[in-house]
């Protein structure tokens, strides 16, 4: 399998009447990638070669009714987190996604927070705040970031990590100072490859973790 033309696939459910929180959507993308990377179990070799260039491409497409149950009966892992359900599924080729995946839409993941989240928790996922993402954008934004804190985080801290269910914080830097000072934290960063909505080299998102301070060159 060649690496770089593959993708991981994310399924975001969106029901009409009950539409996630994007926060929640955001953390669950970012977990259930958490999910694959510690655990790939039959997925293995699809996430080795997906994995083994670097480039981990994720492409969000949203579901519901129908098309979630088709969605859910493909292989794959489920994270459900408050009021989000998010389905990763093993790497494919950017070309030839099953069917019932490549049927499905990406825009229309236009989601919003309803009340404020609260308490982060480390590690948090702080988002730029000077960049416009649609939630579909984000919620791959914040699962490269989660891989990019996975990388940089040894044994006995994914441990930790996995005792505390894989859990992380996806909230927006308060300024642009205080994002720029993360990104130049030798914090793990992640530089958009300008695929879609943003230009490329755009810096969308920091993994902020006590641990992870100094783990990555600076820019």
């Amino acid at each position: 399998m060649n690496a770089e033309l593959y993708v991981l696939p994310l399924v975001v459910r969106i029901e009409r009447a009950a539409p996630p929180e994007r926060t929640d959507a955001l953390e669950a993308a970012a977990m259930a990638v958490l999910s694959l990377l510690d655990d790939p179990g039959e997925f293995a070799e699809e996430l080795a070669a997906w994995q083994s260039t670097g480039k981990i491409r994720k492409v969000v497409r949203r579901a519901r009714g129908a098309e979630w149950r088709r969605a859910v009966a493909l292989p794959g892992r489920t994270i459900e987190h408050r009021t989000a359900e998010v389905r990763v599924h093993p790497p494919v080729p950017l070309d030839d996604w099953p069917r019932d995946l490549a049927r499905l839409q990406v825009s229309g993941t236009e989601l919003t927070d309803t009340a404020a989240p609260g308490p982060a928790a480390a590690p948090v996922l702080w988002a730029n705040p000077a960049l416009e993402m649609s939630a579909g954008k984000a919620m791959a934004q914040a699962g490269h970031a989660a891989q990019l804190a996975w990388w940089a985080s040894d044994a006995r801290e994914r441990a930790a990590w996995r005792e505390r269910g894989l859990a992380v914080s996806v909230r927006t830097a308060a300024g642009q100072g205080e994002f720029d000072a993360m990104v130049a934290a030798g914090l793990p960063v992640v530089r958009d490859a300008g695929f879609t909505e943003i230009e490329p080299g755009s810096c969308t998102f920091v993994a902020d973790a006590p641990w992870l301070a100094g783990r990555v060159a600076r820019p």
